[in-house]
């Protein structure tokens, strides 16, 4: 698996509940509208399948939404090699992988004035990301964290507030750790007090040896399902790189579950959505571009079934619930965004590196 499709399968993650009801192997379509006059068909992540989302979209403009869930950036650049040309007109894809696609030449530019814009969080805007030369050829339309998650009924939760309990021994054999190297090591970065955009060959040491303490005193290392299993039946009490997207849709049923960003950060990630250039419906498909991040469509994407996180769209909170947004921390954002900084994005060199120190982890 290359690097770019390890970091985009991060955001892969399915409830432990929803894990086996969306598949991600075939062409996927939702119910069919009748007389529909119209199909589109879109390259997305799992969050995208619910009909919830995408039922009300069809209605309003007669159309076939035909959904393909991928995992990882370099599966849907697979995808797309493997494609001709206008075979899709929508791609969801990692926000810090947007300019790999536009220098492939694979997004249309949409018109400034057709989005949102100011009603987007502006720490999530990603503008570097989403835009090269002042055009606009994606926009944010999700967002979370990696950071922890925990049974605020078993440990303290004044002690989540410190990424060095990571490595402490206070939690010894309680502790899982999620199996992806990019944001945990950003984690370990942002304990040492580092900056994930600026972490360099000088910090490989340091991290490394944090990596090995907190390897020492975890109980596993593990996928997300696993984790959040482990997590939710009381196996572990504590889920390093977790967050509201393992939690909070299990918030109705596991209230002792808890998540928070620590006084020294966390990583952030987030995804964005787009108009594929080779598209034959330009107009339709980004008509359906701007009702995923309206607000209506936000709120459904926010609370999907197979993962909730954080709506781009700061109006999207006028059609979540209270307890929707108070699973999601929906008042704590502003400090959060604050906090927090997105995931490391090394050269090809020091991303090895990583990945020597990850392994080396797991060997001991």
């Amino acid at each position: 698996m290359t690097s770019s499709m390890r970091r985009a399968f991060a955001r892969r993650f399915f409830s432990s509940a929803a894990a086996t009801a969306i598949a991600a192997t075939a062409l996927v379509p939702t119910a069919t509208p009748v007389l529909a006059q119209d199909e589109l068909n879109a390259l997305v992540w799992c969050d995208h399948t619910d009909p919830a989302l995408i039922e009300p979209f069809e209605k309003a403009n007669n159309v076939k939404v035909n959904l393909k869930d991928y995992e990882g950036t370099g599966a849907a650049l697979s995808i797309l090699e493997q494609s001709q040309p206008g075979d899709w007109d929508v791609l969801v894809i990692d926000g810090v992988d947007v300019q790999r696609a536009v220098g492939m030449d694979l997004l249309a530019e949409i018109p400034a004035d057709a989005l949102p814009t100011a009603d987007i969080f502006p720490e999530v805007r990603m503008e570097a990301n989403n835009m090269k030369d002042g055009k606009t050829y994606a926009v944010t339309e999700k967002f979370g964290y990696n950071t922890i998650s925990y049974d605020k009924t078993k440990v303290d939760p004044e002690d989540m507030k410190d990424l060095s309990i990571l490595w402490s021994d206070k939690y010894k054999g309680r502790i899982a750790l999620y199996d992806y190297y990019l944001p945990m090591i950003g984690l370990v970065g942002l304990g040492l007090g580092k900056t994930t955009a600026e972490l360099s060959d000088a910090d490989m040491p340091a991290i490394a040896e944090k990596l090995s303490a907190m390897k020492k005193v975890s109980k596993q290392v593990s996928d997300v399902v696993s984790s959040q299993t482990a997590l939710a039946t009381g196996e572990v009490d504590i889920l390093v790189g977790g967050g509201e997207w393992i939690t909070a849709a299990l918030s109705g049923e596991k209230p002792n579950l808890d998540w928070t960003v620590p006084d020294q950060g966390a990583v952030r990630w987030a995804q964005s959505i787009g108009v594929m250039k080779a598209s034959k419906k330009q107009e339709l498909a980004l008509k359906f571009v701007q009702y995923i991040v309206s607000p209506e469509g936000q709120a459904r994407l926010a609370t999907s079934s197979c993962y909730w996180a954080m709506p781009a769209n700061a109006k999207a909170g006028d059609h979540l619930t209270d307890a929707q947004k108070a699973a999601l921390r929906w008042s704590d954002q502003a400090e959060y965004l604050k906090k927090t900084q997105l995931y490391p994005i090394p050269s090809a060199e020091l991303d090895q590196k990583m990945q020597d120190a990850w392994t080396d982890m797991m060997q001991q």
